[in-house]
């Protein structure tokens, strides 16, 4: 293999990685899913209405194992 045929063989590769990323990256956003990067990219305060969200949650969540540990005793 000449030197021209191994460039073009090891960029055909990066455009392929940098292409998939960026689809996944895309119907990531799209999707409302996390992506890879979002720690990076979000503040590490939560907004109150996070925080609200999050502690109901907790409650709901609660509430299920105290009722799933009464039924199973």
């Amino acid at each position: 293999m000449n030197l021209d045929m191994i460039i073009k063989m090891v960029m055909r590769r990066l455009l392929g990685k940098a292409v998939n990323a960026g689809v996944d990256a895309g119907l990531g956003a799209l999707s409302g899913r996390k992506s890879r990067g979002s720690d990076r990219s979000k503040p590490w305060a939560e907004t109150p209405a996070e925080a609200e969200a999050r502690a109901e949650r907790e409650r709901v969540r609660a509430i299920r194992q105290a009722r799933r540990a009464k039924r199973d005793q």
